[in-house]
C-alpha cells in the first residue's frame, strides 16, 4: 500500500519575476522529469505548486488571548525560503527518498511522511 509524502522545495534565493524564460523552461523540464518518474514508479502526484517570492508572503504569529500578529515579507530572519511543494505517494520510505531526490532545486528538499490522523491512537 502506498503512503503519502510531502516534499518541500527550499532555495537560498527565489524571485520568479527575475527568472529568464530559459531558466523557467529548464526548471519546468526538471519538474516534468520528476513527475514522469513518479508515474513510471506506479505512484501518483496528489498536488503541488510553485510559490511566489517571499516578498509576497505573510507571517502569522498567533498570540494566546489576543489578535494574531501579521507581518508582511520579506522576513529578516529568512535565509532560505520554501519555493514550492509536491504531495505524492510512494510504496516505501526508500522509494519516497529516491523520488524526492529527483525534484530540481538550487538548494535542497525536505521530505515528510504525512501523518494519517485516523491511524493515530
Amino acid at each position: 500500500m502506498s503512503e503519502e509524502y510531502v516534499v518541500l522545495i527550499r532555495e537560498p534565493d527565489w524571485n520568479p519575476g527575475e527568472m529568464s524564460a530559459e531558466a523557467i523552461q529548464a526548471g519546468m523540464a526538471g519538474h516534468g522529469a520528476f513527475q514522469e518518474a513518479v508515474a513510471t514508479a506506479g505512484e501518483k502526484i496528489l498536488g503541488g505548486s510553485a510559490l511566489q517570492s517571499v516578498s509576497e508572503a505573510t507571517k502569522i504569529t498567533p498570540r494566546e488571548g489576543s489578535t494574531p500578529v501579521f507581518t508582511d515579507g520579506p522576513f529578516g530572519e529568512t535565509r532560505e525560503v520554501v519555493t514550492g511543494f509536491y504531495s505524492f505517494t510512494a510504496s516505501s520510505p526508500e522509494q519516497a527518498r529516491e523520488l524526492a531526490a529527483l525534484v530540481p532545486t538550487h538548494g535542497w528538499v525536505e521530505l515528510y511522511p504525512v501523518l494519517v490522523l485516523d491511524r493515530v491512537s
